[in-house]
């Protein structure tokens, strides 16, 4: 394929010759044929075969989305010509065809409006029938008595017609009240619809020049905001001795007004505002990576590097409007893109819509964690390696482990080394018992000193038929005062962090096997100190 030449010239004679000469205006109704999608925007494509004669032909490429960048658009045919003039205006006197989304809210409006309208009429008649009866109350007259059967027959009549009336009439303003609540639902959707959408569409002309007449294929391209795509990921365990699967996906959105339909889709994390200068390379410094976010880990059990991020909408994101925010992830230095073998429809209705990038069968071990001071539970870590070459970036991941959703969570790469540990959740066949040992525990006075002896045995036993990694950690109190004196007995070989006190046991557990540890120290302190020996947690209860 060729590119056009674009002949510009400010020559005022030029001008004149051009104006002098006849154009044919030629109107070109195209469709969407492929798009490369980006985080934000996308650049879409236009191929079209137009018949052109020889000289000058205004081509005019119709209801393009009002979201056009202008500076973006570029022209290529497969014959040799020349573009005289290329301009892009928004057309404000043609209407746009209506969007699904915004005919469907307007018929839902309209059925229920004639709904209200009949349970209105149906209201009005029972109200007027309680008012004749009100009105229409006298029997037999002034002077005329009125046996007491014939009473007792009306007054029954009136009360009981009276009571059906009202019931009624409580149950149709019920009704009014539901569906006055449905339409002012239905309004504010519509109302915003109509905010995000536009009736307006951007025209784009060309002027090109031919020698001879000819059928030339056009392919025309340009660049759209209010669209893009998301990166998300499904993974699943199906059991110990099996690899994890990781299903790479995509939520792609478009608010162009225009709809995609059965287009070749290609995704990017490229930035489509880049300019085409040459980069310049600046130094590379290196650092201590700190978080300025703290991650809260929802999923149950440890996750050292998929976590869910607690965010903070003051802080990531920037408010575009009332409903669309964003916010930063980390992507490689190096775009990559993901060509979709399948053609996709995406409505221009905003909503996200899956497509599904690749599927990757991935090595994994397990490993079992413990905090049993903390929590009963022992938690399964899914081991994945060989990620590294998957293109990944930040997203959200609904994890499953044996057909069981166990919650989202959020995939952070640059805190990624070679392992990516993923949590799986509880298993309960694997059981960690923390209990004090009363017969080892002891409070004593020595001097003006009170020492304390504290002692706990850790059990660890695997139910399950196969040997398993587990890890179960613990901790030594750290004195901050220098009369606190805290002294370790026994820690069963575990590995301790002089600094933290942390402790950690791994161990291989076999099927089937139990394994004791022991842990036991001794704080010594001033008698007339008060020092919490034992942590306790903060709980809020109910007030009376």
């Amino acid at each position: 394929m060729k590119q056009l030449f674009f002949t510009l010239s400010s020559s005022f004679l030029f001008v004149l010759f051009i104006n002098a000469q006849e154009i044919k205006l030629v109107e070109v109704n195209s469709k969407v044929n492929s798009a490369t999608i980006y985080l934000t925007g996308a650049e879409l494509q236009r191929i079209v075969t137009i018949d052109i004669v020889k000289g000058n032909n205004m081509l005019i490429f119709k209801n393009l989305s009002s979201k056009l960048n202008p500076k973006s658009i570029r022209i290529s045919s497969d014959k040799e010509l020349s573009v005289l003039r290329m301009s892009s205006k928004i057309n404000y006197l043609t209407k746009s065809k209506e969007l699904p989304l915004i005919k469907n809210l307007k018929d839902s409006l309209k059925q229920l409006d004639y709904k209200k309208q009949g349970i209105s009429d149906e209201l009005g008649a029972y109200k007027i029938e309680k008012e004749l009866l009100l009105k229409n109350n006298s029997i037999g007259g002034s002077t005329n008595g009125v046996p007491i059967s014939e009473l007792k027959q009306a007054a029954d009549f009136y009360r009981e017609r009276i009571y059906e009336i009202n019931k009624k009439i409580t149950l149709l303003n019920f009704e009014i009240s539901k569906i006055n609540t449905s339409l002012q639902r239905i309004r504010r959707e519509l109302k915003e619809v109509n905010a995000r959408s536009s009736d307006t569409k951007t025209e784009v002309s060309i002027l090109v020049s031919t020698a001879q007449n000819t059928k030339v294929k056009f392919t025309l391209k340009y660049l759209v905001s209010n669209a893009g795509w998301v990166p998300g990921y499904e993974i699943k365990a199906i059991d110990l001795s099996k690899p994890i699967e990781l299903t790479y996906r995509a939520k792609v959105f478009n608010n162009t007004a225009i709809p995609w339909e059965n287009i070749n889709i290609k995704l990017s994390t490229a930035d489509p505002s880049l300019s085409i200068t040459k980069p310049i390379l600046k130094p590379w410094y290196l650092n201590y990576f700190s978080a300025n976010k703290s991650f809260i880990q929802r999923n149950e059990g440890y996750m050292q590097n998929i976590m869910i991020e607690d965010i903070d909408e003051d802080e990531l994101s920037e408010e575009m409007d009332d409903d669309i925010s964003f916010t930063e992830i980390d992507i490689p230095e190096l775009s990559t893109e993901f060509i979709i073998q399948s053609k996709y429809s995406i409505p221009a209705d905003d909503k996200p819509y899956l497509i599904e990038i690749n599927r990757h069968t991935l090595d994994a071990t397990y490993k079992h964690f413990a905090v049993t001071k903390l929590d009963k539970g022992v938690f399964l870590l899914g081991r994945i390696t060989g990620w590294q070459d998957l293109s990944m970036v930040d997203g959200f991941a609904n994890v499953y482990f044996k057909g069981t959703y166990l919650g989202q969570s959020l995939i952070k790469t640059r805190n990624v080394k070679d392992t990516l540990d993923l949590s799986l959740g509880r298993d309960e066949k694997i059981l960690v018992t923390r209990t004090k040992l009363k017969k080892y525990s002891s409070k004593q006075l020595m001097g003006s000193k009170l020492k304390e002896n504290l002692a706990y045995e850790l059990v660890a036993k695997n139910n399950r038929n196969i040997p398993i990694d587990i890890e179960l950690i613990d901790q030594i109190p750290i004195s901050q005062n220098s009369e606190i004196e805290v002294k370790v007995l026994e820690i069963s070989g575990a590995e301790m962090n002089a600094e933290t006190g942390k402790l950690k046991w791994r161990f291989i557990l076999q099927a089937g096997q139990s394994k004791k540890l022991r842990l036991s120290f001794s704080i010594k302190y001033p008698k007339d100190m008060s020092v919490p020996v034992q942590q306790m947690k903060k709980r809020a209860v109910r007030k009376f």
